[in-house]
């Protein structure tokens, strides 16, 4: 077997385990809709406490923001060619507007699994309309997300969140740094 068809096969068994571990016990054609969009606000509602909590000067980021994108759990797994997926919620004056999934490949040196929140702030209302004008966003290819850093003395960088884009992640143990979104595809859920 050659490498490109022994990768082929991998990433298709890892994005297929990946996709079985972010069903339900339902049927996803049977879901009630309504009770799908109460579950990621709830969801939402959490992630948004969490990085209150974690991060205190995200609040008032989040308060300027045009919209927030938020995915309470997005699950990255893979051995060598890995993937991730996520669904979350546009959020606008505090309100839900639109449902979101975000996906994402990889290839490389991973094994393993875990769980994140991402937090997209549209600091702009032009990266906004961009964004929802959509069919399909890519960060990276239609537009740069910046990932906040946490300084030594605790404090954001305050070039940092100038950008149009900045995004949290917040894992397990904390704000997570040295990210990259390029790449990741956000599409629009019809909930």
């Amino acid at each position: 077997m050659d490498k490109r068809r022994f990768l082929s096969l991998a990433a298709g068994a890892t994005l297929a385990g990946l996709a079985a571990a972010c069903t339900t016990t339902k049927p996803s054609g049977d879901a009630d809709p309504a009770e799908k969009r109460r579950s990621i606000n709830a969801q939402v509602d959490e992630a948004i406490a969490k990085l209150h909590a974690q991060v205190p000067e995200s609040r008032e980021l989040m308060a300027k923001a045009k919209g927030t994108l938020v995915f309470p759990s997005v699950v990255t797994a893979g051995f060598v060619v890995g993937g991730s997926y996520g669904q979350g919620a546009l959020r606008k004056g505090g309100r839900t507007t639109a449902y979101y999934s975000n996906a994402a490949g990889s290839v490389g040196l991973l094994a393993g699994a875990q769980s994140k929140a991402i937090y997209v702030l549209f600091m702009t209302q032009d990266s906004l309309d961009k964004f929802e004008a959509s069919q399909g966003w890519t960060a990276g290819v239609d537009a740069s997300v910046t990932v906040v850093n946490i300084g030594a003395d605790a404090k954001l960088d305050t070039k940092t969140i100038q950008q149009p884009i900045i995004s949290f992640v917040l894992s397990g143990v904390g704000l997570m740094a040295n990210l990259s979104f390029d790449g990741t595809k956000f599409t629009k859920l019809d909930l």
